[in-house]
């Protein structure tokens, strides 16, 4: 069986990766990473991204201010993001979220964007993928508040999740996907390990979140798609399954959260 890969999550307009983009993108295939979707955070990014996804078939584009940014980007982007969603450009609403790990936006206006993104995602009929850190009892009352449908959550993701088995737990309770990153694969992540074992397959996702986070073979690098088999590779062996399904059901799992059935 041929092995295809989906990163879930990567920014491949960052400064860092997109001068050499055609190498990274070819480098991933090379890898049988074959799609990814890709997640803008600003203006640039997203005009950058809305080409890229038409230039290579299986790369998907994501838009959204993330919560550090929010407070001098958050009004500038949301007008063209909003509107790029309501045109059917965007496969996704994201990364947006909640973090109150790093000093930035107020936790009032991380809020209050949470929330816009939230109904605009359910306006466009769009999933969320959803930063968070160190606010996960905001994360999920806002979630419970804002984002239900015949009484049930709407489609999102949690990407890099590096919380409790608890708040794991509270994740996929939720109907929700966790996405889980190369941390997975650093010497000292053993709670992620069993986190990894205890997560259902089909509520599971794998990124690279490029250029960051490079796995434990490519510490100290810069994180590209091409490195997301590690990643699967660790998920693996932490259930006891083969590299193979994993491969072949995140895939599954992410065309199912965009609501796609296939590479188009």
């Amino acid at each position: 069986m041929t092995i295809q890969y989906f990163d879930s999550h990567a920014h491949l307009c960052n400064d860092e990766i997109y001068p050499t983009i055609d190498s990274i993108i070819g480098r991933a295939r090379t890898n049988q990473v074959t799609n990814i979707l890709n997640i803008c955070t600003d203006l640039d990014t997203l005009a950058k991204g809305l080409a890229l996804q038409k230039k290579y078939p299986g790369i998907y584009t994501a838009a959204a201010t993330t919560p550090h940014d929010i407070e001098l980007e958050g009004e500038i982007a949301f007008p063209t993001i909003a509107r790029h969603a309501r045109n059917g450009d965007l496969t996704a609403i994201g990364e947006t979220g909640l973090d109150y790990h790093r000093h930035g936006a107020t936790a009032e206006t991380q809020k209050y964007f949470l929330r816009r993104y939230l109904q605009l995602a359910l306006e466009c009929k769009l999933p969320v993928v959803i930063h968070c850190r160190d606010a996960y009892a905001d994360f999920f009352k806002i979630l419970d508040e804002e984002y239900i449908v015949e009484g049930k959550h709407a489609p999102g993701v949690l990407h890099c999740f590096t919380g409790t088995l608890e708040e794991a737990k509270e994740v996929i309770r939720r109907g929700w996907f966790l996405s889980l990153s190369g941390i997975i694969t650093f010497k000292k992540s053993l709670e992620l390990r069993e986190i990894a074992k205890w997560v259902p397959l089909d509520q599971l996702l794998v990124e690279t979140d490029s250029p960051y986070l490079a796995p434990q073979s490519k510490r100290g690098s810069i994180n590209e798609p091409s490195f997301v088999p590690e990643t699967v590779t660790a998920v693996a062996s932490a259930k006891g399954i083969s590299v193979e399904e994993v491969a072949k059901v995140t895939s599954e799992n992410c065309f199912r959260l965009i609501q796609k059935t296939s590479q188009t």
